[in-house]
């Protein structure tokens, strides 16, 4: 059964004196104000699944649109970009032509995403990842994942296969990134990684690897096995799915 919502208004009023009085807001309040406190209480009160994707969006250009009524352009996003995180991701340009966000909206929208990818880092870095997969493939999601041309990142590991640093290495088109063997091996010398994993997307969304992404890897394999760097893994990112060279056996 779909959950109904109550309408804002006196209807939200127990959620409403669940909260301190400091930050309830009044019960009478009207027009934009009125609403964006009424937003700010129910999701305070509910956390995230408390509102839907376009009053999250709302309450994200609130601040950077004080003067605003954000719902039109909140509505504008999702119709076009399909969801939150689709609208979060959207390139720059992309966003600039929403009519109403301009550049404040802009960077509030990319200022979460930049959060949401900083967080899910903290998750993995100096951890070994080889025991946080999950952990792992959830970071890659956030940073590959919706990317509109495919983009080759390595990930050094230390001896204890702890993520020292993600490294990216080239940006392409949309189903190609120029790759040399010769760089990666040097840069996991510069950092003192003793392994790495490789990384690149597919903006398809199908992580499904090219002739091109299965030799491209055998060369840095070699390039790296010369110099006593371990090549873990080469991890291909879709959109909600992901290929591992190594437990599909191309490695």
């Amino acid at each position: 059964m779909k959950k109904q919502r109550a309408p804002t208004g006196f209807a939200e009023l127990p959620i409403l004196e669940a909260l301190p009085p400091e930050i309830r807001p009044a019960p009478l309040a009207v027009g934009t104000e009125g609403h964006r406190a009424r937003l700010r209480a129910r999701f305070l009160a509910g956390g995230a699944d408390a509102l839907a994707d376009h009053e999250l969006i709302e309450m994200t250009l609130f601040l950077a649109l004080p003067r605003r009524d954000t719902k039109p352009i909140a509505r504008a996003l999702l119709a076009r970009f399909g969801s939150y995180a689709n609208a979060i991701s959207a390139p720059v340009s992309e966003l600039l032509s929403v009519e109403g966000l301009g550049e404040a909206g802009v960077s509030a929208l990319k200022l979460v995403q930049a959060a949401c990818q900083r967080l899910a880092k903290a998750e993995v870095l100096y951890r070994p990842v080889l025991g946080n997969w999950d952990r792992l493939m959830e970071y890659l999601q956030a940073i590959l994942a919706r990317e509109k041309v495919e983009q080759f990142r390595v990930l050094y590991l230390d001896n204890r296969n702890r993520l020292l640093a993600d490294v990216p290495q080239g940006s392409g088109t949309v189903n190609h990134t120029p790759v040399y063997p010769r760089e990666v091996v040097k840069r996991a010398l510069e950092l003192n990684a003793t392994a790495m994993i490789l990384v690149h997307n597919h903006p398809s969304g199908d992580p499904s690897p090219s002739d091109d992404d299965i030799s491209m890897t055998r060369e840095i394999k070699r390039a790296a096995t010369s110099l006593s760097v371990v090549l873990h893994d080469h991890v291909i990112v879709g959109n909600g799915r992901w290929l591992s060279f190594r437990k599909a056996g191309l490695l």
